[in-house]
């Protein structure tokens, strides 16, 4: 019997990891987006309800990320089939953790399990890139393939799309302060560099490295290391308040490194057992507190498993 109503949760990411600016990311436990979709009588696709965005997200089909995402599905498996979709935002909007390819990819998987998995999960990746690709005009692959890949994954190449998937050492926890402020991706992008010194990029390529390499040695002193950004970081913290000092607190606490999640404002950062990730979010809470800023902690181990079907019937 068909399925009538799939409810998919799919995690927030952090992208960049300091040393892989577009290329590098990992998915997380929480926070994340949860999409419903249902069958309906009528043909097509609409979006009856969007929840927790404080209505500022549009519910044309065209213009939002799941809808857009689920529209190319159906345009792949040649169905006309009426859909109904219900999109409940469980992350901050502007954050910095992959807020709209967390909706792209809960919405295309569970799109794809509902017509009982016709895409692979490769194709799976193209719908939601193209949903990323429509919204910001510059789509990136990097929160998209964490997402829906879990773990930590590599953008090897973007013409043609080659994903890596790495390893995840079994002890790597995640410590992620968001402050309450929001920065538009466009924004953000537009501060980055024309132009990089040589001595600049080959230090970034060698942290690049070196953090890869650390993943699959376990060598978490390496992966540490590694997390030094010589391309975004520099020029985007101006753009959060009290970053150096919310930084600091994180490494003053024992974690392994720290950076910027994607294009901030949230700071991310790793360590190697539980109860050092939670003191780092204290810290961390406390320095954002001194430079004014509320904030929300997240913390949980690096998420492998990637999005998870809640409900379906």
């Amino acid at each position: 019997m068909a399925l009538k109503e799939v409810s998919v949760f799919a995690p927030a990411t952090v992208a960049n990891v300091g040393c892989g600016f577009d290329v590098l990311g990992f998915a997380v436990s929480h926070p994340g987006d949860m999409v419903v979709v249902r069958r309906v009588a009528d043909k097509g696709i609409c979006i009856s309800d969007i929840r927790g965005d404080r209505e500022r997200l549009p519910r044309e089909v065209e213009k939002n990320t799941a809808g857009i995402a689920i529209a190319e599905l159906m345009n792949k498996i040649e169905t006309e089939d009426g859909l109904e979709i219900e999109i409940h935002k469980k992350m901050p909007l502007g954050s910095g953790l992959g807020s709209s390819a967390a909706s792209a990819v809960a919405g295309v998987v569970a799109a794809n399990i509902l017509f009982e998995e016709p895409l692979s999960q490769t194709e799976l990746l193209q719908c939601a890139l193209k949903a990323e690709e429509s919204i910001t005009s510059n789509g990136h692959a990097d929160n998209i393939a964490a997402s829906l890949y879990g773990g930590f994954v590599l953008v090897r190449s973007y013409d043609p799309l080659d994903i890596v998937q790495l390893p995840t050492p079994v002890h790597l926890h995640c410590t992620i302060l968001h402050p309450h402020i929001e920065i538009h991706t466009g924004e953000a992008r537009r501060l980055l560099p024309k132009k990089i010194l040589l001595e600049d990029a080959t230090a970034q390529w060698g942290n690049l490295a070196g953090f890869i390499s650390g993943l699959y040695q376990d060598d978490y002193d390496l992966i540490g290391k590694s997390i030094e950004d010589r391309i975004a970081e520099p020029v985007r913290t101006p753009l959060i308040p009290g970053f150096s000092a919310i930084k600091q607190a994180a490494m003053d606490s024992g974690a392994l490194g720290s950076s910027i999640s994607g294009s901030g404002p949230s700071i991310f950062a790793l360590s190697d057992d539980p109860l050092t990730a939670g003191e780092i979010g204290r810290a961390m809470q406390r320095a954002a507190r001194d430079a004014d800023l509320d904030s929300t902690v997240y913390v949980s181990k690096v998420n492998e498993d990637g999005p998870r079907v809640i409900k379906r019937h």
